[in-house]
């Protein structure tokens, strides 16, 4: 008996292969883009994109979408794939070999990431109580949702907000309900994490699995419901081009993509470090992106069935939808007036259950990850790791299951989302693109030169929007590409001559040669030597135009993003709970700064063997050869550096 049970528990949570250098590694492909997916796809697909997209009805939606998904969605998501893969490591490490000064970049992505997950699990506690009470005849949110919504599950008493003076929030004391669930649910991420991705490899075939077989259950009731087309045509059938005129969509449009798909959580990056080393990241990356998007916009046609079934209007006064009402009210609503109310409802909250299950353990994934590649995790199991860091997530996500626990969540999720979020990704972006190998362009063009062109790129972001909020869009636009013109101008004036020309039309003159090295050179060689780890064989290279992608596209349309927090959050400044969340987005944010400053304060979490991985090495796990020409700097490096590698040396 004894012999039998072993072999069943070894089968349900089996050991993780072993990678050539020791690592642990996914069982199969599959598995690595379910869990990736599974980050990704989540409650942000069922129920922030219906509540999006009603706000900006019409087909013209997918316009602002797809450029977002293009120029912002996937080039990140390749990023954080590649440098995870061909780093092999925590995030932590992954941008330690990028230098050894963006340390702090990588763990501001994990710690943005697990302030997430500490109020993830509370919302699945709240979903957790609706599937238990999906079992009762009637349901009881029939006929008074709001109030079985905000006095049963959520119990918080309404703030008390004075003329003069800070709101006061009067509840004290834990929600029992909420508390329980809250602690069956961090058992679950437990028992997703704990063995690594051997059992997490399992385990996404259940929770990404499942929610697509009964999504597509709930989609053909919906779309049969009464007065469904009416709703389904305010998704699909009309045309609001009218409205590609104002920001409102891009930026919805740009928010909804850049949250869907996850990146700046760490997952992606944690993950692909447990690929097989060469595995096909630029098409993994599109994978899971795509997919991601494929299940939101059907997803959605369930959503808008049940819309028009309630016969619900863009722009009525009496109608608003959000994340929360599409799954807490909208929906329930919806479900108590269907035949066989109790069955399609357990169905919808159990799919809500296991997206948000898949979600949650990802973004404890990353910390987990960061424990168990320091110098501290070597010397621990990653059982014990994973116990001691669950164990502490749960005591901090008890804060959001007392009596004001739902107005701290608001205010946590709004700022860590729409401020440290965007924030960390743009200095992904920034920090990849500005410091990889950067001391050749320093050597090519001259010291001062790069720092007034880095310096005016930087600039040109952060004052262009400032000026923007500050006197008017175009004002700030003005303002941005003044400062990045003249930078670039005054760079290339004082530069040097570069020894060796720029490759192909930048070559051409001596002026264009500098503007290479100091726009193009760091960011152009980081894809040349992550291709060596990618793109072998016949795999999918990352293409020429995902560098200037990562360059000059996407940190603008961050910086942008990022620049409405703060006008935002000068209406919530008499709220202490969102000062409270508003001041640790901004701590989270100040680690890359901390970073930047003194990186040796983050040594503890990379091996000691790879601390200066980034000083002596030219590829990521592979030596300086490279199988393309980059313009001559090869044969530079081979006659002027003097910590050059074998190219047989590995960091492994």
């Amino acid at each position: 008996m004894s012999a039998g049970l072993k072999k069943v528990y070894k089968w349900l949570a089996p050991d993780a292969a072993k990678e050539d250098d020791g690592r642990d590694k996914w069982p199969s492909r599959a598995s690595f883009i379910l869990a990736a997916m599974g980050g990704a796809v989540g409650l942000g697909n069922l129920l922030r994109y219906p509540s999006v997209v009603f706000a900006n009805n019409g087909l013209q939606w997918f316009i602002p979408y797809f450029i977002a998904f293009f120029f912002l969605g996937i080039p990140v998501l390749i990023l954080e794939i590649a440098i995870g893969q061909a780093y092999r490591g925590s995030v932590v490490v992954a941008f330690n070999g990028i230098h050894k000064h963006t340390k702090g970049v990588g763990l501001a992505v994990i710690m943005t990431g697990f302030a997430v997950a500490t109020y993830y699990v509370p919302i699945l506690s709240w979903i957790m109580h609706y599937f238990r009470c999906s079992f009762q005849s009637p349901l009881p949110w029939a006929g008074r949702g709001s109030d079985f919504y905000l006095l049963d599950v959520i119990a918080n008493p309404d703030p008390i907000t004075p003329d003069v003076g800070y709101v006061q929030y009067p509840g004290r004391g834990m929600v029992g309900e909420t508390v329980g669930w809250c602690a069956f649910v961090w058992f679950l991420v437990w028992l997703c994490i704990y063995k690594g991705v051997g059992m997490t490899g399992r385990v996404v075939y259940v929770t990404m699995g499942v929610p697509v077989i009964i999504m597509i259950i709930i989609l053909g009731r919906s779309v049969s419901l009464e007065n469904a087309r009416e709703g389904i045509l305010l998704y699909v059938g009309e045309w609001n081009g009218g409205k590609l005129a104002g920001g409102a969509i891009w930026q919805a449009a740009a928010g909804q993509i850049f949250f869907s798909i996850g990146v700046g959580f760490g997952y992606f990056t944690s993950y692909a470090s447990y690929n097989s080393r060469f595995a096909n990241t630029v098409q993994d990356a599109i994978i899971i992106a795509s997919c991601n998007s494929l299940y939101e916009i059907i997803a959605a046609f369930a959503v808008f069935g049940v819309v028009g079934f309630l016969r619900y209007e863009p722009g009525d006064p009496e109608v608003s939808l959000s994340t929360f009402t599409v799954g807490f009210l909208t929906y329930p609503l919806a479900l108590a007036e269907m035949p066989g109310a109790q069955v399609w409802s357990v169905l919808f909250f159990l799919t809500l259950g296991l997206l948000g299950l898949s979600s949650a353990f990802a973004l404890v994934e990353s910390f987990v990850t960061l424990i168990c590649d320091s110098q501290i995790g070597k010397r621990t199991s990653r059982t014990l790791v994973s116990t001691i860091v669950v164990v502490f997530a749960f005591l901090l996500s008890l804060l959001y299951c007392s009596r004001f626990g739902f107005y701290m969540l608001d205010a946590v999720d709004t700022w860590i989302n729409n401020l440290c979020l965007v924030f960390v990704v743009w200095a992904e972006c920034v920090a990849a693109s500005t410091l990889y190998r950067y001391k050749n362009a320093v050597r090519q063009v001259g010291g001062m030169a790069y720092l007034i062109h880095s310096g005016g790129y930087i600039l040109s972001m952060v004052l262009g929007v400032a000026v923007g909020h500050a006197v008017s869009p175009g004002a700030g636009a003005g303002v941005g590409f003044g400062i990045f013109i003249v930078s670039n101008v005054v760079a290339v004036f004082l530069g040097k001559t570069p020894m060796i020309p720029a490759p192909g039309f930048f070559g051409k003159n001596p002026f264009l040669s500098k503007l290479w090295w100091q726009g193009f050179y760091p960011i152009n060689q980081l894809r040349q030597d992550l291709n060596l780890i990618v793109a072998t064989g016949n795999k999918w290279r990352i293409p020429v135009a995902w560098s200037f992608i990562i360059r000059y596209i996407t940190p603008p349309i961050l910086a942008i993003i990022v620049s409405f927090a703060y006008p935002a959050f000068y209406l919530k400044r008499q709220d202490p709970l969102h000062i409270a969340a508003f001041t640790l987005a901004h701590l989270i944010m100040c680690i890359t700064g901390v970073g930047f400053i003194v990186p040796k304060w983050f040594d503890v979490f990379i091996p000691p063997h790879r601390l200066n991985e980034a000083a002596d090495m030219y590829t990521p796990t592979t030596g300086m050869v490279e199988p393309q020409s980059t313009g001559g700097m090869h044969d530079y490096e081979k006659g002027h550096r003097k910590d050059k590698v074998s190219p047989s040396t590995s960091i492994d």
